[in-house]
């Protein structure tokens, strides 16, 4: 697709709608996305729990790329491309695991933790190891968190920093440690599972566990006076006031994308539970509960849930024009142990229940939208977080 076409469908956008169908089923159209979005934003691939000690890896898939995500000699998180530097094989084949060298499997070629290239078997009279190193991906570690970026020259992380790090620090997030992970293929574009994960029009008719007892079931206007309740309560037991809104338009760049929001809980609920009863210790150095939860976003496709007791991390990817992939991450105390601390099956139930739902309706959408009938509907008043990524995308997509 040349770039006056994509303008020109741009351009011919409604404002206020759903995107037109072309933005969906259009394969140029989602090779612009991986280059323009994916290869230039910062994207959330683990946390520091997963690879504790020097040499324990795991890999992040995204498009055609692999990258090995591991911890040096040094103790330092590298991010390494997982091409070799001879013939391209892979080099690490196991999704996660603990080498003390990384070799290639094909032809023995040999690579220390940091990437540099250690041995290669009858190479020529001056072959220099030094310019044949794996290929490193940028790393930012922020509050436990491993982000990457592809780009040679990416968008500064610091922006993010500089507006969550008080929010987040009494959560103590690098102090936590994965509890659960589980991964929710969706066959669906990835556009549709943002935008569903972003709006929350379809929370009380799709979701009856999570309305229950979540603020965002219902118009802000409505829940006005317990979210000052609650922010009042957050600064007692810890918390701050710290609120950044607007989701996708608070960014200097396509990449750096973040928000931060508080809200309130219903009938008593503490937590994000089947009972809203804790489920885990208190994470951090918070005190107690407020009868609140966080909303949280770092670059594009990232999405946390912050309980006072636990943190739900979802990431949304690509693995073609009309199949993405989910993967959920579960956070706890890193001194909780399971059995004792928290049960799993309890920690994990309502993202569970709620994502294998929300799995039905983005799939049915996406069987909707590529109907020779469909035309883009208006947006109403509660999906206006939904028309921030649409206009975002637009406007990354110029």
């Amino acid at each position: 697709m040349s770039s006056q076409v994509l303008t020109r469908l741009i351009g011919n956008q409604p404002e206020g709608f759903s995107l037109q169908q072309n933005f969906y089923s259009d394969p140029d159209i989602y090779q612009e996305e991986i280059e323009r979005i994916f290869m230039k934003s910062w994207l959330y691939v683990g946390h520091i729990s997963q690879i504790p000690g020097k040499g324990d890896y795991f890999l992040y898939g995204l498009d055609k790329e692999s990258v090995i995500i591991v911890r040096d000699q040094t103790d330092n998180i590298r991010a390494l491309l997982n091409v070799c530097r001879h013939r391209g094989s892979r080099v690490c084949l196991e999704a996660h695991g603990h080498k003390q060298l990384l070799v290639c499997p094909y032809h023995a070629w040999t690579y220390q933790l940091d990437g540099s290239l250690r041995g290669a078997t009858h190479t020529p009279p001056g072959f220099d190891k030094n310019q044949y190193g794996l290929k490193q991906v940028n790393v930012e570690i922020f509050q436990g968190m491993i982000f990457i970026n592809f780009d040679s020259d990416p968008v500064p992380f610091q922006p993010i920093r500089d507006d969550l790090q008080k929010s987040l620090e009494p959560y103590g997030l690098d102090k936590a440690k994965v509890a659960y992970r589980e991964n929710y293929p969706i066959n669906a574009n990835w556009k549709l599972a943002v935008e569903n994960y972003c709006e929350c029009y379809h929370c009380i008719p799709a979701h009856p566990e999570y309305s229950e007892a979540h603020g965002r079931s219902i118009p802000d206007e409505d829940v006005a006076d317990m979210r000052e309740q609650v922010l009042d309560k957050s600064v007692k037991v810890g918390l701050t006031r710290d609120s950044i809104t607007k989701e996708y338009l608070n960014c200097d760049h396509v990449g750096n994308d973040r928000a931060f929001d508080r809200y309130p809980l219903f009938h008593g609920y503490l937590t994000g539970s089947r009972d809203g009863k804790p489920v885990a210790p208190l994470l951090g150095n918070i005190l107690d509960y407020d009868g609140g939860t966080t909303d949280i976003q770092i670059g594009p496709v990232t999405f946390y849930l912050a309980y006072c007791d636990h943190v739900v991390i979802y990431h949304f990817k690509p693995l073609g024009i009309d199949k993405s992939d989910c993967e959920i991450t579960w956070l706890v105390r890193e001194d909780a142990e399971e059995g004792k601390d928290y049960k799993l099956d309890e920690l994990i139930w309502l993202w569970d229940v709620t994502t294998l739902a929300d799995k039905k309706i983005i799939e049915d959408n996406q069987a909707g939208v590529k109907s020779r009938f469909y035309q883009p509907g208006p947006f109403t008043m509660m999906e206006d977080p939904q028309k921030e990524f649409i206009d975002w995308y637009l406007e990354v997509m110029k």
